[in-house]
């Protein structure tokens, strides 16, 4: 499995982007080398597709995957992959304030300490529906681990499509969340076009 290694606030700051939508709280004074520098077209999709493909933690096979369920998908091919985005496994375990970044919630993911609807999932590409529920094993929820995250995530904001309980470390998918809703810099319709090209 390919890992990208990249240091997140170099990567941030190439990106053009804050580190708290990864769930980052640190920032970077330095600027990027080539920030004055003028992009093209093809520059600015290219960007925002790495940039949708880093904060989701997505190599790029499985995106363009994604990206060709979207598009086959009643709709817009751009909100419908932002949709499918937001509804892999350890990105909801994330939005429930369950792991501090989506890298620690592929973790808690990966070494099974997830249940959706009372089965173990380890599959952090998941895809979730309405209606599920989904909670942290029993035998997981007394680890110092997860004190030490609600700790952390105490004050943090859960969409209006999820609903969470930090005391049980459970939750419910209520709907599919509306682009709307997705709170992500990310402007998919330059990765619509990149695709199309």
């Amino acid at each position: 499995m390919a890992i990208d290694r990249t240091p997140v606030l170099k990567r941030c700051r190439s990106l053009n982007m804050e580190p708290m939508y990864l769930g980052v709280n640190k920032k970077s004074k330095r600027k990027a080398k080539n920030a004055n520098r003028k992009i093209s077209e093809y520059g600015l999709q290219l960007r925002e597709k790495q940039k949708a493909k880093f904060i989701y933690g997505v190599q790029e096979k499985p995106f363009r995957n994604l990206f060709a369920k979207a598009e086959k998908m009643q709709g817009t091919a751009g909100p419908n992959l932002m949709t499918l985005l937001e509804l892999r496994l350890d990105n909801v375990i994330f939005r429930m304030g369950f792991a501090r970044t989506r890298r620690e919630a592929r973790q808690v993911v990966d070494h099974k300490h997830v249940l959706v609807n009372g089965k173990c999932v380890n599959i952090p590409s998941y895809r979730v529906n309405a209606g599920d529920k989904i909670e942290i094993r029993e035998k997981s929820k007394s680890l110092q681990r997860f004190k030490d995250i609600v700790e952390a995530n105490g004050g943090i904001a859960v969409p209006a499509w999820l609903e969470s309980n930090s005391e049980t470390l459970s939750g419910t998918v209520v709907t599919k969340p509306e682009r709307e809703q997705i709170d992500v810099p990310v402007n998919e319709t330059l990765i619509v076009e990149l695709y199309s090209k």
